[in-house]
């Protein structure tokens, strides 16, 4: 695949692969010195890394480190232009498979702040919590269950792994964030930032099924904000303080668990290469060792620069959530199945939980490349493309006039204006047209609009595709149903 320099020849046909020399690359500066002075530098490493990843999503506006001009926070991080139009692309497409694609499924947006008792029912009061170790010298802090962070054998014998000095005992850590409510500070206002989405689903499942008259099976839906209070923030965006989970808990009658256990593991794997995440980065990982609400549990995990991490976890919690809140609050829970008699029962739950802002993460790591695009006797010319999925990328079409003068920047503006009512656009006239190409490769976005003098005189325009770097020319009019047919039929090349 070879890129393609603006040259107005037949414009009825596709241009030839022709290319000129480009001073932006769109790679990252990231070459190695050979070490002496005057040699020449190494091979640029063109793989790739997180490093890579958190230096573009600063550059281009993706993501930025939250309160950065005083210092930064750690285990937080602020969303820019780019980066709230994918996350936002995001739950989008998975609310859109969960609540338009499934008829027994509907959505809830449950408050963050929950009556405290939820937490104790839940047992996150008792149980949410890590082991948590410090190194009375250097001040390290380590999860001294978490391998990556400190081996057993540290552990064991109370050594530092960062200075070889003597380590605090382990003691428990729980995962809350702690508040008060109300004007007076005491135990009677103590509350918690919810640390998982889920318990406000259980909290309020009779409250929909009655209210939507939903029969079993059924899921309810929700995507919002939780909060935990991480030992060790780490791998950018991956774990943090602060996340929006993506979260459907399905209720199924007792003994059809399994049966919609296996039906969801299906649903939710074949969910990730509909938007183009190549199958050969995912996997599944069995958990041995169950949480104290599970049956059964799977981990949907995804390759990324420092390895398979989880992704999304789907689980078996049995009628234990809803059993436990029968009992701290004192309400009856039973589902009256009036299609059996009226037959009571505790419904199990069938649970998918997703990290939203860790898919922002995995779709980045996904559609990240460094391209080679050499021809002509330049053998060191690379593109960066983020090969987003059209319905993810956060801008779908790029308006690129020309030249700025002679009426192509107000034709082209007409042009973005028509576009804008049915796609996230883009405008740029500033520089080389292929210089703009490899700034939109960069943020992913899939099809790039070029207006030139023929455009003026017959309503004709340029289409660009990012992924083959191909052009074609289309009429004005036809020019947004072109885009759609595009996006409806993409296919990750």
């Amino acid at each position: 695949m070879r890129d393609t320099t603006y040259v107005p020849r037949d414009r009825h046909s596709r241009y030839p692969l022709e290319r000129r020399a480009d001073p932006y690359s769109g790679s990252l500066p990231f070459l190695a010195s050979s070490g002496a002075e005057g040699e020449s530098l190494q091979m640029e490493d063109h793989s790739i890394s997180m490093e890579k990843i958190v230096s573009l999503c600063k550059r281009r506006g993706f993501v930025f480190q939250s309160s950065e001009i005083y210092g930064g926070q750690n285990g937080a991080w602020d969303y820019g232009p780019l980066g709230i139009e994918l996350k936002n692309n995001i739950q989008k497409a998975w609310w859109k498979e969960m609540t338009q694609l499934h008829d027994s499924i509907v959505g809830l947006d449950a408050a963050i702040l929950m009556h405290p008792r939820v937490w104790e029912a839940s047992g996150h009061v008792a149980n949410f919590s890590d082991p948590l170790v410090d190194c009375k010298d250097c001040k390290s802090r380590f999860r001294a269950d978490d391998d990556t962070q400190i081996s057993p054998e540290n552990v064991a014998a109370r050594k530092c792994p960062k200075c070889g000095g003597p380590l605090t005992e382990p003691r428990s850590f729980n995962l809350m964030f702690k508040t008060t409510i109300g004007p007076a500070e005491d135990s009677s206002s103590v509350i918690y930032l919810r640390p998982e989405t889920a318990q406000g689903i259980y909290v309020n499942y009779k409250n929909i099924a009655q209210s939507n008259r939903l029969k079993i099976p059924f899921g309810i839906a929700q995507v919002g904000k939780a909060f935990r209070n991480e030992i060790v923030t780490k791998n950018f965006i991956f774990r943090t303080c602060e996340f929006e989970q993506m979260e459907m808990q399905f209720f199924v009658k007792p003994g059809e668990d399994e049966k919609f256990f296996e039906y969801w593991r299906e649903q939710r794997m074949s969910y990730y290469p509909k938007y183009g995440i190549r199958k050969e980065k995912l996997r599944w990982h069995h958990h041995e060792k169950l949480a104290h609400y599970a049956k059964d549990a799977y981990d949907i995990e995804f390759e990324f620069p420092m390895g398979f991490q989880e992704l999304e976890g789907i689980h078996n919690r049995t009628d234990f959530d809803l059993t436990q809140h029968t009992k701290y609050s004192g309400k009856d829970l039973q589902y009256i199945d009036q299609d059996n008699g009226n037959e009571r029962y505790i419904p199990y739950i069938i649970e998918t939980s997703a990290g939203l802002t860790r898919n922002v993460l995995m779709f980045l790591c996904d559609s990240y490349e460094e391209e080679k695009v050499a021809d002509k006797g330049n053998d060191d010319d690379w593109r960066t493309v983020l090969r987003f999925h059209p319905l993810i990328a956060p801008v779908t079409v790029a308006i690129l006039p020309l030249m700025k003068k002679d009426g192509l920047a107000e034709l082209a503006q007409d042009i973005r204006n028509e576009l804008k009512e049915d796609f996230m656009t883009d405008y740029d006239q500033s520089g080389a047209i292929g210089k703009r190409y490899r700034r939109q490769d960069e943020i992913g976005t899939p099809f790039c609009v070029t207006v030139d003098y023929d455009s003026k005189e017959d309503n004709t325009v340029t289409l660009r595709f990012r992924d083959s770097m191909e052009q074609i020319r289309v009429p004005r009019s036809e020019l947004a149903a072109r885009i759609r047919a595009e996006i409806k039929n993409y296919k990750r090349v």
